[in-house]
């Protein structure tokens, strides 16, 4: 059934030029694919549940691509922490979550998180047309498992059964996804955190971490190198990178901490609103800038208002431009798209506010006034609260061959029953260049 939804548009920016409000179309694609269907799995305690696969952690189309095909990326697998298990699993998760400290359940261990091709279909549907699992150099695949880390927070995995599983060196939580010209993909990753490239066949060719914790690597079967700034390990458990974007011209990379660093501690990180972007170059994945993000006050995310500054995060992001770039920030019910530019932003790569010795840190110093620092410019192009049947947790953003605007959900594998849905935006403000 179509609708219309209102777009909402901030205030003009000298970067962003006028851009004159207009309603857009929406329509919904839904699938019954087989290959939607993952495994039914048996709690201890005897619930069942009947897991699907969660296509929508990232999604990218390239300009060569069909116009109706989206590449899209899963991550890690079904997976919920203790905290969660008593309302999914019941009492039977009690007495493992008390044995495991820190622990979070992967019900399919062996799943591996796989880049899947969407076909989108004129009776409103969308197939899988390719599935491409995430391998090590040999080409073996990869699982979802948690690394074995010690400069980063980690958590311990525990199976279906209540036990605890192994840490794995190799394995990645997939969030974000980009293609080039060459076949190949760039990849953003949740644990590490960490920034992949990877072949067209899977494997991954080079993980890029944060300085200083290749050692956490050591025994994994694949390029590791320590690229990214060292202060990224500060990242709170499970807000690592979720988002990557391709300048159109293929020369830049972007990325984005999906929240805050816990930068000193996670009283920081609760009510810090600054997250920070990063830009490489391509060819070299050498850094070229750090700029800074605020997050919105989660007040003002209409269907579920918070009084936590870290109920917003960010999903996804999308390069509109060269440094123009669209940012997906959300909360569990509430998704706005914002348009932003790097133009006029500071560039603090390599200054002290990446020097953990720093005081306040840029996460303790929401107020930029009292500092040398002005973030990129915000302006609201898209939010979800003005329109009843947007499903949550939006995850993946692509711009079809038309123009119109796809975004996606992470149904979390179906855990709670979540179907997988495409949005599609027709005749909205977003544009590339």
């Amino acid at each position: 059934m179509k609708k219309t939804l209102a777009f909402v548009l901030g205030s003009m920016t000298m970067s962003l030029g006028l851009h004159m409000a207009h309603a857009a179309e929406v329509k919904f694609y839904d699938s019954t694919d087989p290959i939607l269907k993952l495994r039914t799995v048996t709690y201890p305690g005897g619930k069942t549940a009947d897991l699907t696969v969660g296509l929508g952690s990232g999604a990218y189309r390239h300009k060569n691509d069909p116009a109706n095909i989206i590449t899209v990326v899963a991550d890690r697998g079904p997976n919920f922490t203790c905290k969660q298990a008593k309302k999914i699993i019941g009492e039977a998760s009690e007495k493992p979550c008390a044995e495991i400290k820190k622990g979070r359940w992967y019900p399919v261990p062996d799943y591996t998180p796989s880049i899947y091709k969407l076909v989108l279909k004129e009776d409103m549907t969308f197939a899988i047309k390719d599935v491409i699992s995430l391998k090590d150099r040999d080409g073996n695949p990869v699982d979802g498992m948690l690394n074995p880390l010690t400069v980063a927070t980690t958590e311990n995995p525990i199976d279906l059964d209540g036990k605890p599983l192994k840490h794995n060196p190799n394995a990645v939580d997939a969030e974000g996804i980009v293609k080039l010209s060459d076949g190949s993909y760039w990849i953003g990753e949740e644990m590490g955190p960490s920034l992949m490239h990877v072949a067209s066949d899977g494997r991954i060719l080079k993980r890029l971490v944060p300085a200083d914790t290749e050692k956490d690597y050591a025994d994994a079967n694949m390029d590791v190198v320590g690229a990214l700034p060292a202060i990224l390990a500060k990242r709170q458990a499970n807000r690592g990178i979720e988002s990557v974007a391709l300048s159109p011209d293929e020369k830049f990379l972007y990325i984005i901490m999906q929240n805050p660093l816990a930068n000193p501690d996670k009283k920081t990180y609760l009510a810090a609103k600054n997250t920070r972007i990063l830009k490489l170059e391509t060819a070299t994945q050498k850094i070229l800038g750090e700029y800074v993000y605020q997050l919105d006050d989660p007040q003002s995310f209409k269907l579920d208002p918070s009084k936590k500054q870290n109920a917003p995060r960010i999903s996804e992001m999308l390069a509109l431009g060269t440094d123009r770039l669209l940012v997906l920030e959300r909360t569990n019910g509430t998704t706005k798209l914002h348009e932003i530019s790097l133009d006029g932003a500071s560039n603090i790569f390599g200054s002290a506010w990446d020097d953990l010795a720093t005081s306040p840190s840029l996460e303790a110093s929401n107020d930029l006034s009292k500092t040398d620092i002005k973030a990129v410019t915000k302006t609201l192009r898209f939010d979800s609260a003005d329109f009843e049947d947007i499903p949550t947790k939006l995850e993946g953003i692509a711009i079809l061959g038309n123009g119109d605007v796809a975004l996606i959900n992470d149904n979390d594998f179906g855990i709670k029953g979540d179907p997988t849905r495409v949005v599609r935006l027709i005749g909205s403000d977003i544009k590339m260049d």
